[in-house]
């Protein structure tokens, strides 16, 4: 439907809320994929939920570089780290403002108050906050970071020291990470007062370069332009707007039609269409990210090694590889990507053996029509483009071996649930990586300490954890490297995940949008950003 100038001005006045904004000056509409759990990015580890308000509303106290895995000042104009690497000192940028909107005004700056508040909700289980509304952290404690934390302390108001137990190389990058999103602790005395702790998840207050104004879930999420912000060149934009929309041909229709300027993971059967649109470009990068199957070890035969190595076996990567990713991907055998820093080159595939496969399952006690369920993702992502399809691949190459697979999906914050909770026996998950460290994912996503966070595998080997957990003690780069080998090499010896593909990275937008930067981690950010 054309849109009538009294729509326009409709639009424009924010009283049509499931109307995307399209043409207004200042105005830039991201079609995006799917509704965000929350607004409080602590909460969750999707990006889905990043993006909606880590990279929008909030600040951390290290962020990274546009377009980079570079870690640059944030919220801490500077920080020193002591001699025996257990103390990073922090010293707090001035002036900075938290939001104000309908539903809260500060009347301070923010202030060392606001770190300790963000990460002793974190830490201390019975925080007066976390009491009043019971939440996990499971990307902080999927990293051991509640346990390797000693301490959070206010040297002045705009100072501020954390204490380490062991050393973590990583530290400063992991701060500058989604969950570590600053609070305010005014905001949150004041949620706690009024008896609703939990709308810090619904009604966020951040230091950002945008502020959160409304949300109609499955249709629209709409910010304002921060006229406040502590680094005015970031705010080019008077109205961010997050069009939601979960079949891409619907996405990619919008692009076409100029009714949202950037959309996200197009179909690889679209790549050289919006490559050939003189209104689009198309910028593009390897992917930093990976694919894969996670085999929940607490299910039945899941629980054998042999039994992970049967279904390895059958799976037909390269077909799979061809059909999903259409040459956009790339066949993975490892639990990173080879990008990745201490990626071991001699790591490599079974090869594919029907026969064998079907004899390690006879082996081990697993009869033919055996049924588990394949949970496929209802999402893209950049490391999958498509789930569907690549499960009912899957499905047939496993029917092959007598394993008959039941294809189960469900809304994407409600998969990520059930999955943490470990209901599923297969399924189809990805990762792009967080900061450029291999124990954001050699750690995050199999570590022991991640089961109930992004270890879908829910395996956990104890000579593997001690392995990564030494690592992450080191500077050495070579000796952190060394161990990260061998943690790979235990890895692939127990199948605890069959490695599918990296993806290329293609970002479709208007000829209009100016300076947007493909991020390595997958996230999209904004500011910075300007339309024409």
């Amino acid at each position: 439907m054309r849109k009538t100038p009294l729509i326009n001005a409709l639009v424009t006045a924010g009283l049509l809320i499931g109307t995307p904004l399209a043409h207004a000056a200042g105005t830039l509409v991201f079609c995006s994929e799917a509704s965000p759990a929350g607004f409080d990015p602590a909460l969750y580890t999707s990006g889905t939920e990043f993006d909606a308000a880590a990279e929008t509303v909030f600040n951390r106290l290290t962020q990274f570089k546009r377009g980079s895995t570079e870690v640059v000042p944030g919220l801490a104009e500077k920080w020193e780290t002591s001699e025996d690497g257990l103390t990073y000192t922090f010293h707090l940028r001035k002036g900075v403002k938290f939001h104000t909107t309908d539903y809260f005004t500060p009347t301070r700056d923010f202030n060392a108050d606001d770190v300790l508040f963000t990460f002793q909700r974190m830490l201390d289980k019975a925080h007066p906050f976390r009491q009043a509304y019971p939440t996990e952290f499971p990307y902080f404690t999927g990293m051991s970071m509640d346990k390797n934390i000693a301490q959070v302390e206010k040297v002045d108001p705009q100072t501020v020291r954390f204490t380490l137990r062991t050393v973590d190389a990583a530290f400063v990058q992991n701060l500058a990470m989604s969950f570590a999103s600053i609070q305010s602790a005014e905001y949150a005395d004041k949620l706690l007062a009024e008896g609703k702790a939990a709308d810090i998840n619904q009604k966020p207050i951040g230091t950002g370069p945008f502020v959160f104004s409304r949300y109609q879930k499955d249709s629209v999420i709409r910010y304002k332009g921060n006229p406040t912000y502590w680094n005015p060149a970031d705010v080019k934009l008077d109205n961010l707007i997050f069009s939601i929309a979960t079949d891409p041909s619907v996405r990619l229709q919008k692009l076409r039609a100029g009714e949202c300027q950037i959309t996200l993971n197009p179909r690889p059967a679209e790549i050289e269409s919006l490559k050939g649109d003189s209104k689009l470009q198309m910028p593009e990068q390897p992917g930093f990210n990976l694919g894969y199957i996670a085999y929940n070890v607490e299910h039945g035969p899941l629980g054998k090694p042999e039994v992970r190595k049967a279904l390895d076996m059958a799976v037909n990567k390269e077909a799979i590889v061809q059909a999903v990713y259409q040459g956009a991907g790339q066949v993975a055998v490892n639990a990173m990507p080879p990008t990745q820093w201490s990626y071991d080159k001699s790591v490599t595939d079974a090869p594919r053996d029907l026969d064998e496969a079907k004899q390690l399952l006879s082996d081990n006690g697993v009869t033919e029509g055996t049924e588990l369920t394949l949970w496929a993702m209802p999402v893209q992502r950049p490391y999958n483009p498509n789930a569907r399809l690549m499960a009912e691949m899957l499905q047939s190459d496993w029917a092959k071996i007598g394993i008959k697979a039941k294809i189960v999906s469900f809304e994407w914050g409600e998969y990520l649930k059930r999955a943490k909770a470990g209901e599923h026996d297969i399924m189809l998950i990805g990762w792009t990586g967080d900061n450029g460290d291999p124990d954001n994912w050699l750690g995050t996503l199999y570590g022991c300490d991640a089961i109930g966070a992004n270890n879908y595998s829910r395996w956990c080997d104890e000579k593997y954890d001690k392995s990564i957990k030494e690592a992450r003690t080191l500077n050495d780069q070579a000796k952190r490297t060394s161990l990260y080998e061998q943690a790979q090499r235990i890895l692939k010896d127990q199948t605890a995940i069959t490695p599918i593909a990296h993806s290329t990275v293609y970002q479709p937008m208007s000829t209009r949008v100016k300076d947007f930067k493909i991020s390595p981690f997958g996230l999209n950010s904004f500011y910075g950003v300007s339309v024409e």
